[in-house]
């Protein structure tokens, strides 16, 4: 095949709409296919359970990389994990197969189908000095500067707010800028798992019960000391507020229902935005859609 012809699919979606047994299915049908995870929290191999990873039998079916490899005092970032997925693609298109890149983590699939954007780099100063403040003052000064990035901005995490915020403070720009400020156009063609939101919704509460059956307290409980990226993995406090006694089982069912549909709507919004995906309806056979899409 030519390298045109191995050019990388991105197939995206959000958490609970079923993109990773898609991916496997789409990678059986093509017979020459692996799957490179685009999630910031896959790549640790002791929370499977926590960030829903590919199972064992999806993984035994398909080759898949960067899934469960680092250590969980190990940090990650869009940048590492973006030539981590760059290496990894080019092994596999030098065996002659063709790229699946899937996951649901915006500024990790952006890097890899578009570059590394070339924001600001990080001050260890000013950093510092951010990272001493208090959420709501972070908040309140992002909102000061660029009241268009915090409506973008996951505004309950700190670390989103001060890196924003810094970016804003050293750029000079307003956030929009740089998160467009891409060098490339997209490396491949790119595909967008969707669903009803009400069905979603039922998916996710599903899978928190699941996560919950499957022994996901037991599986915090076994870890170790977490990295900063680690430690931000979607529910992990609240799993950790039920081992403390802080909160019942069910009530960690119901949390972690919410803050996944949350996290699922945001990335909902920020996949509207990409208007390089091609929707496709989960329940109007998805790999025959994708599979006339690429071989019309």
């Amino acid at each position: 095949m030519s390298m045109e012809e191995l050019t990388p699919i991105f197939l995206l979606g959000p958490t609970g709409c079923g993109k990773s047994q898609l991916a496997v299915e789409l990678a059986e049908r093509m017979g020459c296919a692996e799957i490179v995870s685009a999630d910031a929290y896959q790549v640790y191999r002791d929370m499977p359970i926590l960030t829903a990873a590919p199972r064992a039998s999806e993984l035994e079916r398909v080759p898949h990389h960067l899934i469960g490899f680092l250590e969980t005092n190990e940090s990650n970032d869009a940048a590492t994990h973006a030539r981590r997925a760059q290496n990894a693609i080019a092994e596999i298109q030098a065996r002659g197969n063709r790229p699946i890149i899937t996951g649901g983590s915006g500024l990790y699939v952006k890097f890899i189908s578009h570059g590394i954007s070339s924001a600001p780099p990080s001050d260890s100063s000013l950093r510092a000095e951010l990272d001493a403040l208090p959420l709501r003052e972070l908040v309140a000064r992002l909102k000061e500067a660029d009241s268009e990035g915090a409506a973008h901005t996951n505004l309950k995490n700190p670390r989103y707010v001060a890196r924003n915020l810094e970016i804003v403070m050293i750029g000079g720009k307003p956030l929009s800028y740089w998160q467009n400020n891409w060098q490339h156009a997209p490396s491949g063609p790119g595909f967008v798992l969707t669903r009803e939101t009400s069905e979603l919704d039922d998916r996710i509460a599903r899978r928190a019960r699941s996560m919950i059956e499957e022994g996901v307290a037991d599986e915090v409980r076994a870890l170790g000391d977490l990295s900063a990226t680690a430690s931000k993995t979607l529910g992990l406090n609240e799993v950790q507020s039920l081992i403390a006694g802080e909160i019942t089982r069910d009530e960690l069912e119901q949390v972690l229902t919410l803050i996944t549909r949350q996290y699922a709507k945001r990335q909902r919004t920020w996949l509207r935005r990409e208007s390089w995906l091609t929707p496709v309806d989960a329940y109007h056979t998805p790999v025959e859609c994708v599979l006339r899409a690429l071989f019309p």
